[in-house]
C-alpha cells in the first residue's frame, strides 16, 4: 500500500509502498522477494534512515515473548514500543536499562539506533544490555547474535540503521527499582562554564541532563539548568505516593491537533521560551520526587508535539565532542547565538566511554537541537558540521537528514569496516534508505 512517510521531524517526506506482516514467514519471504527497502518501527527517528522508496513496517509484529520477573530479563519482537513494556514491567518493580527520551520508539528501533539515555556516563547505551537478538539476513536466513555469537553482525546491527537485515526478536536486562518515581534535583547554572563545572560535580548520579539557553551572549553564554536524579526509593516517598508506589503515571491527554504557522518559531518567541524557563527556577536548587514519566519523557506528555514546527518540518541536529574539546562546544553554541537561530529544546548531556563499531556515542559532550526547516538552514547546518569534525566529533546518524557523505566518512572511524560488514549480510542493496543511499554506505 502506498502511503505519505515521514519520520519524526516531518521532513523529509516521501511517498513508499508499505508493507506489514505478524508472522516471521512472511518477514522472510518478503525479504527474499525484494531489494531496496528498508525496516521501519514507529518512525521516531527524526530523520531519512527508515524512509525508502519500499517500507517493512514492523509495528504488527509486537509480541511479548517471555519475561523473568525474578531475574529481569525481557524477551520481545522487535515492533513491541518501549510505552508497552512499561505498562507491563514497572508494576512488577523493572525499568529499562537505557531509554531515550521518547517511549513510542519500538525494540528494533532502539537496536538500530543504539539508543543512549540521561544514564550513558554511568550505564552505556542499550547495546551493552542486550543478551542476544535475531536478524533476518539478505539470503533470508536468521541468525542469533549477541556480543559472543556473529559479533560483526551484531555490532554492525547495533546502532547500524536496518542495514544488515530486519531485526525480529530482542533479548535484554532489565533494572530493578522500588518505585515509579524519581527523586529529582534541579540546579541553575549561569553559564556554560558553571554547568560543565555541575556536570563534574554530579557524576555520580546515575542520570544527568541539561537544559541549555543557545541564544545568551556575555556573562551569562549558555546558561542551563541542570537536572539529575535516581529512582527513588519506598522510604524517600511521601505519604500519598506510598500508597501505590509502583503505579503507572496517568497516560498523555494533550495533543497538537494540525501544524502550526511556521511564523509562530521566531527569534523573539524562543527568548521568551527560555527566558521563562530559565526563570521557572526561582531557586538556585529544587529538590523533589516525582513520577519517572516527566523526568524520561517529559514531550510525550503532548501527542504530535512535531506539528509545533510547522508543515515544512524541522532538524534535530545532534552531535558528540570529545571530553577534552569543549572548546568545540562553545565554538557552535556562539555560532547558534551570534546566527539567532536558538532551538526551544537544546539538551546537553555527558557520554562514558563506549567501545562500538558505528554507534554514536563517544566519551565527551553531546547536544541536541532543534531546528524549524526553512531558507539557508542547510548551509548553517554544514557551517556547524565543519566545526565538529574540527574538534573529532561525529553526528548521529538516527537523527541526521542532511549530512554531507564526506562528514559521515571522515567522523566514523570504523565507516568502512561497517561498509564490508553490511555488504557481507545485505548483498545487492537489499536492505537501503534514502540515508544510506545519501551516505554512500552500500
Amino acid at each position: 500500500m502506498q502511503k505519505r512517510l515521514a519520520n519524526w521531524g516531518n521532513y523529509p517526506a516521501i511517498i513508499s509502498e508499505e508493507s506489514a506482516y505478524t508472522q516471521e514467514e512472511q518477514l522472510r519471504s518478503f525479504v527474499v522477494a525484494h531489494h531496496g527497502f528498508i525496516a521501519r518501527g514507529n518512525g521516531r527517528c527524526y530523520g531519512d534512515a527508515s524512509l525508502g522508496k519500499h517500507s517493512l513496517s514492523m509495528l504488527k509484529y509486537d509480541k511479548i515473548l517471555s519475561f523473568d520477573t525474578v531475574a529481569g530479563v525481557l524477551e520481545t519482537q522487535a515492533g513491541v514500543t518501549l510505552d508497552q513494556i512499561l505498562d507491563i514491567i514497572v508494576p512488577k518493580g523493572w525499568f529499562l536499562p537505557v531509554t531515550p527520551g521518547t517511549k513510542f520508539i519500538t525494540v528494533g528501533g532502539a537496536v538500530a539506533s543504539d539508543v543512549h539515555g540521561k544514564n550513558h556516563h554511568m550505564e552505556g547505551a542499550f547495546s551493552g544490555h542486550i543478551t542476544e537478538m535475531d536478524v533476518i539476513t539478505g539470503d533470508g536466513a536468521t541468525i542469533t547474535c549477541s556480543p559472543s555469537l556473529h559479533t560483526d553482525l551484531y555490532w554492525a546491527t547495533c546502532g547500524g540503521m536496518g542495514l544488515t537485515g530486519v531485526i525480529t526478536r530482542v533479548k535484554f536486562g532489565l533494572k530493578k527499582i522500588e518505585t515509579a518515581y524519581i527523586k529529582q534535583k534541579q540546579i541553575k547554572a549561569r553559564n556554560l562554564e558553571e554547568v560543565i563545572r555541575l556536570f563534574d560535580e554530579y557524576k555520580h548520579y546515575t542520570y544527568s541532563m541539561a537544559w541549555i539557553d543557545c541564544l545568551q551572549k556575555g556573562d551569562s553564554f549558555g546558561r542551563s539548568i541542570l537536572i539529575v536524579g535516581e529512582h527513588a526509593t519506598k522510604a524517600e516517598l511521601n505519604p500519598k505516593q506510598g500508597q501505590a508506589p509502583l503505579q503507572l503515571p496517568a497516560k498523555p491527554r494533550l495533543t497538537v491537533p494540525f501544524n502550526l504557522p511556521s511564523f509562530i518559531l521566531n527569534t523573539f518567541t524562543v527568548k521568551a521560551f527560555n527566558w521563562l524557563y530559565y526563570g521557572k527556577n526561582f531557586k538556585k536548587e529544587i529538590n523533589n520526587v516525582v513520577p519517572y514519566e516527566p523526568f524520561f519523557y517529559p514531550l510525550d506528555a503532548i501527542l504530535h508535539w512535531n506539528r509545533g514546527y510547522g508543515k515544512a518540518g524541522f532538524i534535530q541536529y545532534q552531535f558528540v565532542l570529545p571530553l577534552e574539546q569543549k572548546e568545540g562546544l562553545v565554538a557552535i553554541l556562539r555560532r547558534i547565538s551570534e546566527k539567532g537561530w536558538g532551538s526551544f529544546l537544546a539538551v546537553l548531556k555527558v557520554f562514558g566511554q563506549q567501545d562500538s563499531l558505528i554507534s554514536f556515542p563517544m566519551e565527551g559532550y553531546t547536544l541536541a537541537l532543534d531546528f524549524p526547516v526553512r531558507k539557508g538552514l542547510f548551509a548553517f547546518l554544514d557551517e556547524l558540521d565543519e566545526i565538529v569534525l574540527q574538534y573529532g566529533g561525529r553526528l548521529y546518524l538516527s537523527k541526521d537528514a542532511r549530512m554531507k557523505q564526506e562528514v559521515f566518512w571522515k567522523s566514523y572511524p570504523n565507516a568502512r569496516r561497517f561498509a564490508e560488514i553490511v555488504n557481507t549480510y545485505n548483498p545487492g542493496k537489499r536492505f537501503e534508505s534514502l540515508q544510506s543511499e545519501r551516505l554512500h554506505i552500500i
